[in-house]
């Protein structure tokens, strides 16, 4: 019983966490917004050609089924028949959940709920969320290098210059996540201790993870692609190695629990990061910031026809494993 009211005290103070950091972030947007002038946001999305816009929404969209590539991809290795539809059925929805619930609700918890309504295995179902969470962030991972020289002389930089200026006030908010990295890694390495038996699946299907990471690769470069089409639109571009560095630094970023969802964290984290380390202005960094989780939210919309039916627990049918 006290394990249980202590699990959901540390569930109600990591609430409000996110939800202050939340509100301190968008806070943060729109004094960035303000700063800028919507006019000038409006004159630059009005710049890009129509063109790149569904160029980059193509892209968007090829991302979200790369995502449910991989997860299809460990599901079938572990032995789970299940359809391709079924789990773009169940990935749109988790995307779903992601960027229109802000509540306790995940994306990952309702992908778990899907598989297991389609009466798989729950232990199995779990563990193929875990790796394919560490598949996706291995992938970023691989990316840092190309980014992190260049954000940390940034950062050192704007340190010692007085915070006069949205930019610096962005530096600043994005250089004091490194404070709270090192109590997280550990309690993230205690986890992936604890989880490592249950991959144990995967350890003897290489060919399987080559897939999934295969996917992973799909997925960023369509990411870092609709990032380079839209500063190009606006005549600010970057070479795409960079926009690959420099968003894998915004996606580790984002992972931190201060913010529902990632809201304002990512957009402000971005806007620094592509005009501080990047070298685009100021007013490109913030409008591709909001495009671009304009494009994700509106690539995930189909899974708003699947959430209601997890959620309130529609029964469907799965082909037994054999």
């Amino acid at each position: 019983m006290k394990e249980q009211l202590s699990r959901a005290a540390n569930s109600r103070s990591g609430f409000v966490i996110r939800l202050f950091g939340t509100l301190l972030a968008f806070g943060l947007l729109f004094y960035l917004l303000s700063q800028q002038g919507w006019g000038e946001i409006i004159a630059a999305v009005e710049q890009i050609p129509v063109w790149r816009f569904a160029l980059a929404m193509g892209l968007m969209i090829v991302s979200r089924f790369a995502v449910a590539g991989r997860w299809h991809v460990l599901l079938r290795s572990a032995g789970l028949r299940i359809s391709i539809r079924d789990t773009l059925r169940i990935t749109f929805a988790g995307l779903f959940a992601t960027n229109f619930l802000p509540t306790t609700v995940g994306g990952d918890v309702i992908r778990l709920a899907g598989a297991i309504r389609l009466k798989f295995d729950a232990a199995i179902s779990t563990a193929s969320l875990v790796v394919d969470r560490l598949v996706g962030m291995s992938g970023m991972a691989v990316m840092i290098p190309f980014g992190l020289p260049g954000f940390l002389a940034a950062t050192r930089v704007q340190s010692v210059l007085p915070l006069r200026q949205p930019f610096f006030m962005a530096a600043a908010a994005t250089s004091a996540l490194g404070k709270w990295v090192g109590p997280f890694w550990e309690k993230g390495m205690r986890i992936l201790r604890k989880l490592w038996a249950a991959l144990v699946i995967w350890r003897y299907q290489p060919r399987a993870l080559l897939k999934s990471f295969g996917f992973t690769w799909v997925n960023m470069l369509c990411l870092f692609s609709v990032i380079y089409v839209l500063l190009g639109g606006m005549n600010d571009s970057i070479p795409l190695w960079l926009i690959g560095g420099l968003y894998s630094i915004v996606y580790f970023v984002t992972l931190l629990p201060f913010s529902i969802n990632g809201y304002g964290i990512q957009e402000v984290s971005m806007t620094f990061i592509f005009s501080a380390v990047g070298g685009v202005s100021m007013q490109s960094g913030l409008t591709v910031a909001l495009l671009f989780r304009t494009m994700m939210m509106i690539a995930s919309l189909p899974g708003a026809a699947f959430v209601p039916g997890l959620i309130a627990g529609s029964k469907d049918t799965a082909e037994p494993v054999q």
